[in-house]
């Protein structure tokens, strides 16, 4: 599933934090009136606008109180006194709230393997650096209302003091709240989960470096490569390089993010959930997201002569078929094992068809992939997939999925996963996915004998990382061993490389 949404953890006392359009709308004017404070006998300057969902000025704002002991009249010493530390100490509590959001040291979420890479931290680092500038001009920006509060003790400098207080003290839970996510996701590889999420990082990269290589061309692996952490709930996702987040307060992510439910870390045979999220980065870096739906569409209105609304029901499932091609390439047969292990439910939910849904009905999502299955070579594990499939499924109505669906099923799924898998693509130079990536009876006898190897927790030798969830799957499938013996052996394998 692949997805740029996600619950906003920065929310701090009830308040949500500015967005960047009140904020550049209020620097503007700090800037403009950071030395305004005024002197005796000069106009002050006008105030900042009030930010949407402030209180506006009011006349008992204007009119200094009337009611005694509210802060009309001079202090006497006692009270200038204790004014002054109070005054002395927001400076001194906003600044050092701001500068507890220092930037990431490369070694303190580890030195080993599991830790993030430099790369990482410095792109991290340099995010917050660029909101941290800002940090520091609203630190000015105060500083100066409280020493003209100090000067003058007046209610309507105190005003101006509490009114810029809650600006910046807001502004300072903004970047903190990015900060937290960070060090949040950071953390955990000091955690039980960091030799897992080592070894998932190392399959996403198996996938990146095998992709690219099988293109050909001279087009470098992006730097920052996914980065893989642990969550609750029951679906993995994926967010997206350069995608705004609300975790992020809308801030683009740096970095491809694969987060993992801990039940899926725990039954590895199960992880072909991790090619099918790295599959989604993979598209959208090479550029395949904007294009595909396209050539599906037009694929099957021209050669199939499918109905324009069917052909546009398919064209939006292409995200998700995409992913299921690539997984199925990158990791072999196991990926529509455990693509079944996920979709099969309760028939009301495996059959139900959803007219604006992404993802394919999930009836019909396992038929597609058993498709290309059959097309790599494997006709007889796809026929008796299928078989299996049609048993658990065995009746179907038109209330279930709707007939111009079905009719045109056969059609229109042999169009798309050929056109997916099989016809060549710019971003592939010019070759299909199924040439870059190539899966076939060889690479599955690869995975058996690295099957049998984890299962007795032998070295195993350079087996591609991405192949060891099938060897997984192949282990368990023929009882080769205990499921937490070879949960034990597949962590330790790819943690040691």
């Amino acid at each position: 599933m692949a997805t740029s949404g996600a619950t906003n953890h920065h929310t701090r006392n009830g308040q949500q934090p500015e967005d960047r359009g009140d904020w550049d709308n209020d620097l503007a004017q700090i800037l403009a009136a950071i030395e305004g404070s005024p002197t005796a006998g000069r106009p002050r300057p006008a105030r900042p606008a009030t930010r949407s969902g402030g209180p506006g000025p009011s006349t008992a704002q204007a009119t200094p109180s009337a009611v005694p002991g509210t802060g009309g009249g001079a202090p006497t010493p006692g009270e200038q006194r204790l004014l002054d530390n109070w005054l002395t100490i927001q400076g001194i509590n906003l600044e050092r709230h701001a500068g507890s959001l220092r930037p990431f040291t490369k070694d303190e979420f580890g030195s080993g393997p599991a830790a993030p890479s430099e790369a990482h931290i410095k792109a991290v680092n340099r995010f917050i650096d660029s909101l941290r500038v800002k940090l520091d001009e609203m630190m000015r920006w105060v500083g100066a209302a409280a020493s003209a509060a100090k000067r003058e003790p007046g209610s309507e400098r105190l005003r101006v003091l509490l009114e810029r207080k809650e600006v910046a003290s807001n502004r300072v839970l903004y970047v903190e709240g990015i900060w937290d996510f960070y060090f949040d996701l950071f953390v955990q590889r000091l955690s039980s989960f960091s030799e897992r999420l080592l070894s998932v990082d190392r399959i996403c990269a198996n996938c990146y470096e095998d992709l690219y290589v099988g293109i050909g061309a001279a087009q470098p692996t992006p730097s920052l490569l996914p980065f893989s952490y642990a969550n609750s709930g029951f679906s993995p996702a994926t967010y997206r390089r350069g995608v705004p987040l609300p975790r992020l307060s809308y801030n683009k992510n740096l970095f491809p993010l694969i987060m993992l439910p801990q039940h899926r870390l725990d039954n590895v045979w199960a992880l072909s959930s991790v090619l099918h999220e790295v599959s989604h980065n993979l598209q959208a870096d090479l550029g395949l997201w904007d294009e595909m739906p396209g050539h599906i569409y037009k694929r099957l209105t021209e050669e199939g002569r499918i109905a324009p609304r069917v052909a546009r029901v398919w064209a939006r499932w292409h995200k998700e078929m995409m992913a299921d091609m690539f997984a199925l390439l990158l990791g072999g047969p196991a990926a529509v094992e455990s693509l079944m292990d996920v979709v099969g439910r309760a028939p009301a939910s495996t059959v139900k068809f959803n007219p604006m849904g992404v993802h394919p009905t999930p009836y019909l999502r396992v038929l597609i992939s058993l498709i290309l299955l059959r097309r790599m070579g494997f006709e007889k594990m796809a026929a008796d997939l299928r078989r299996v499939w049609l048993r658990l499924y065995p009746r179907l109505t038109p209330a279930d999925i709707p007939p111009p669906i079905m009719e045109t099923f056969q059609r229109a799924s042999e169009l798309a996963v050929d056109t997916m898998a099989f016809q060549p693509y710019r971003q592939f130079a010019n070759k299909s996915l199924a040439q870059v990536l190539k899966f076939g009876p060889k690479e599955m006898t690869i995975i058996e004998q690295a099957g049998r190897q984890l299962a007795a927790g032998q070295e195993m030798g350079a087996v591609p990382a991405r192949f060891m969830i099938g060897a997984a799957r192949f282990a368990l499938d023929n009882r080769l061993a205990s499921p937490q013996a070879i949960t034990d052996n597949f962590y330790r394998t790819l943690g040691r490389r």
